[in-house]
């Protein structure tokens, strides 16, 4: 009895992973599709994310099911009730790449990116799907110690994030208010996305300790 629970929490570890995955090409490609004005695949991402909502419902499904009918104890508890907390996690980071999407859209054809942000846009992407590419490889490893990591390789999109305020509130702006708004929010979706990474990281830890790491909180 035991071993087939343990061979579900492996399975369900397996399946957060993959979830992740889907977050990570997700935001890479909604990357893409703001940076290259592509409309296709722009709608592509915003198509695809009831895939990821699907595996957040069946994961909170599985994870209920296992509280129900195998009641864990310590680090099994533990587990089970942070993969349904990570799967909202990168539930919520699917749903902040079709924002990105979302905004290359409304633009199209224009680009939604000035040229004096595209460099900015492009390093903040390559670092947030790296963090969460990370974030899936903790997943699948349960490294309390990499999972830890997550949160100082964070601070490079918090320095971006911050260089690209410094851009909009220069007087030598010229992109206009509509620009500087879609600017603000792409670096905060982001932000965001990478935050949530980070927190996947903290979770983990959690599983296996049962201590938490001082992060900033999440709104």
């Amino acid at each position: 009895m035991r071993e087939a629970f343990r061979d579900e929490l492996a399975a369900l570890s397996g399946q957060l992973a993959e979830m992740c995955g889907l977050a990570v090409s997700a935001m890479e490609r909604a990357t893409r599709a703001l940076l290259e004005c592509d409309l296709s695949l722009a709608e592509e991402v915003i198509d695809d994310h009831e895939c990821i909502a699907d595996r957040n419902r069946r994961i909170e499904e599985a994870a209920f099911r296992l509280l129900v009918l195998q009641q864990p104890v310590a680090s099994e508890l533990r587990l089970v009730v942070a993969s349904m907390h990570i799967a909202a996690d990168v539930d919520r980071m699917g749903a902040l790449a079709v924002h990105v999407a979302s905004v290359a859209r409304l633009r199209h054809p224009e680009c939604a990116v000035p040229d004096e942000v595209r460099a900015s846009f492009a390093e903040m992407g390559a670092q947030s799907v790296q963090l969460a590419r990370t974030a899936q490889e903790v997943l699948l490893s349960r490294d309390p110690d990499a999972a830890a990591r997550l949160r100082d390789e964070d601070d490079a999109v918090d320095i971006e994030h911050r260089h690209l305020f410094t851009l909009l509130l220069d007087r030598n702006w010229h992109d206009g208010v509509c620009s500087a708004v879609d600017v603000a929010l792409l670096g905060r979706y982001y932000e965001r996305f990478a935050d949530h990474a980070v927190e996947i990281g903290k979770r983990v830890v959690f599983e296996a300790t049962g201590g938490l790491p001082v992060y900033k909180k999440l709104a």
